[in-house]
């Protein structure tokens, strides 16, 4: 029985993608007694990839018709896995080119996990990864990824400072002040107000020592090189303090982020997306987990994209999407991977 185990509820991402052959490689080969999956995924996109995974018996999927509640969920046996097909229909799946029908399954299958976890169906829900350019082109112009869209739904702002999106490893944590924006974008929104709104979301669910990554080469060096550390990022870091929040910087981001890992602090706070991924996927390539920090529930996802090329050849690897239930399973218990900080 699955009594008392935490459901999670795990999305297809794109199905033209490598999200449906993880998943099944995924329950495939895990045996765990520390949680049960929902695979939220269609049974188009399933069908696809069984051959991908000759050792998978498919009789222990148990396919529901329509949101199972708890309790029915609870009645399976640990060996089976439940899935729900959030879309019910559709072509058959072209590995590595995603349609409409893709892009429409992928957010279907990301709207019926929200809905799951809002209704305490399942206790978390981890992502497979979409394809942000075939949504947006076909669906839903200005789509930019899991992160705002998720958060939209459960009312919170687009570019507010009530989430944050945030990458843990075991040696590294980093949180983001801009996601995914082009950089001249992203530089403008690097305003003292939005790092403090920032820093204040942070502490409120994952307090730690916070270093700010400075934005100038060696933090302007003085004003040799800037004049934005000292004239916007300090007078926030200073504010921070004031709040009593544990913050410092800015910090020259050459070598932050070595001391960061070798443990002088809990987070760092990156002011752009590349600054802070090219830190995370250089010290944990494939196996870092990105994690929603400030929804009302756990939504974590793996940090590797849809990876069309090798869709459909049986290459995929699942162990990135075993290390984000790790982390997921971690989170709901109120810790994350490392060392004293912990989950408010």
């Amino acid at each position: 029985m699955r009594r008392g185990l935490p459901n999670l509820a795990l999305t297809q991402g794109d199905p033209a993608g490598i999200g449906p052959e993880t998943l099944i490689k995924l329950v495939a080969g895990r045996t765990d007694d520390r949680c049960a999956f929902l695979l939220i995924a269609e049974r188009r996109a399933l069908e696809g990839v069984y051959d991908l995974v000759p050792t998978f018996d498919r009789e222990r999927l148990i396919v529901f018709d329509s949101p199972p509640d708890r309790e029915r969920l609870e009645a399976l046996s640990a060996e089976q896995i439940a899935v729900l097909d959030p879309v019910g229909g559709g072509p058959p799946v072209r590995a590595g080119r995603s349609g409409a029908a893709d892009a429409a399954g992928a957010l279907a299958a990301v709207d019926v996990a929200c809905d799951l976890v809002s209704g305490g169906v399942a206790d978390a829900m981890v992502t497979a990864p979409v394809s942000k350019s075939s949504i947006a082109k076909q669906h839903l112009p200005g789509f930019v990824g899991h992160t705002d869209y998720i958060a939209q739904r459960c009312g919170l702002e687009r570019y507010g400072r009530d989430y944050l999106m945030a990458f843990l490893t075991p040696d590294l944590q980093v949180a983001l002040l801009t996601t995914h924006l082009p950089l001249r974008a992203a530089l403008d929104r690097v305003r003292a107000e939005a790092i403090v709104e920032a820093l204040v979301c942070l502490d409120r669910h994952a307090p730690g020592r916070v270093a700010v990554a400075g934005l100038d080469p060696h933090a302007g060096e003085g004003g040799l090189l800037g004049e934005e550390d000292a004239a916007t990022i300090r007078p926030a870091v200073e504010q921070a303090r004031q709040l009593e929040i544990d913050a410092h910087g800015p910090e020259s981001a050459d070598s932050l982020f070595a001391r960061a890992r070798r443990g002088e602090f809990d987070w760092v706070l990156s002011l752009y997306h590349d600054q802070g991924l090219i830190a995370i996927k250089t010290a944990a390539f494939g196996t870092a987990t990105n994690w929603t920090l400030g929804l009302p529930f756990i939504r974590t996802s793996v940090d590797h994209g849809t990876a069309f090329e090798i869709a459909g050849t049986g290459r995929a690897d699942a162990e990135p999407l075993g290390a984000a239930v790790d982390a997921t399973l971690d989170l709901l218990a109120g810790r994350l991977p490392r060392r004293a900080a912990s989950v408010r």
